[in-house]
């Protein structure tokens, strides 16, 4: 019996900020979904993110899951080797993303990420987050990278990200793909504003994607919707 998905994504500025510096992908065709939030308050992370969803979304999927994995780790190293080079040029400290990836397999799910953008997993009926946020410190309304511009008291420190340092480190991690287990991909945008107790809810109340995408997004613009709001989420079927 093969397992296949339903999928469904979105993404918008949200009430404060002045334009989206985040993207997505959902590329069921090849088994690919990606949310990448570019850095905010940093030149270009409409750029930056754009520029991973687009590279990404290109790839061919041939051979095993492997090969196709280690294509999308490439790529991601040409971008950051790319960003930091156009950073460079232009004279600022630092163009970027977060990212976070999901690729289906009939075996399995495989998960990459780099910066705070998340994957969640629905499955029995439980939410759990699969992905560990790249953040030193707090967590409030503003992540900075490093130390420009300097945190506020209790901000966090964003560790790792896709174009701010030379050498680029990939976390992945294997998920079940029993039908059923639904996937969801955000940036901080969602999470800034719902609870994983309110994400858990919401994911038990509304099993179809679209359904969850939709509301997610309603709960979100109902409150304060400071950062640009993106999610994709994928579920598993018979």
């Amino acid at each position: 019996m093969t397992t296949r998905y339903l999928s469904a994504g979105r993404t918008v500025t949200g009430k404060v900020r002045s334009h989206n510096e985040d993207a997505i992908l959902v590329h069921d065709e090849a088994g690919l979904w990606v949310v990448a939030d570019g850095l905010g308050g940093h030149s270009a992370g409409d750029y930056a993110s754009s520029m991973i969803v687009d590279r990404l979304g290109a790839l061919p999927r041939t051979g095993s899951v492997f090969d196709f994995i280690e294509s999308i780790e490439d790529t991601l190293v040409e971008i950051n080797a790319e960003l930091v080079r156009t950073a460079t040029a232009r004279g600022v400290d630092l163009i970027g993303s977060t990212v976070v990836v999901l690729v289906y397999d009939k075996e399995f799910m495989l998960c990459g990420w780099v910066g705070d953008s998340r994957a969640y997993c629905f499955e029995d009926g439980r939410l759990r987050q699969i992905t560990r946020d790249h953040v030193h410190g707090g967590e409030d309304d503003i992540t900075h990278f490093g130390a420009t511009p300097a945190p506020q008291a209790g901000a966090g420190v964003l560790t790792r990200a896709v174009g701010a340092e030379e050498h680029l480190f990939v976390d992945w991690v294997v998920a079940g793909n029993r039908a059923g287990t639904a996937f969801l991909l955000c940036s901080d945008g969602i999470n800034k504003e719902l609870s994983d107790a309110e994400l858990d809810d919401e994911c038990r109340r509304h099993p179809q994607p679209q359904e969850l995408v939709s509301d997610l997004f309603d709960v979100a613009l109902s409150r304060a919707a400071r950062d640009n709001i993106s999610a994709v989420v994928v579920q598993l079927q018979k």
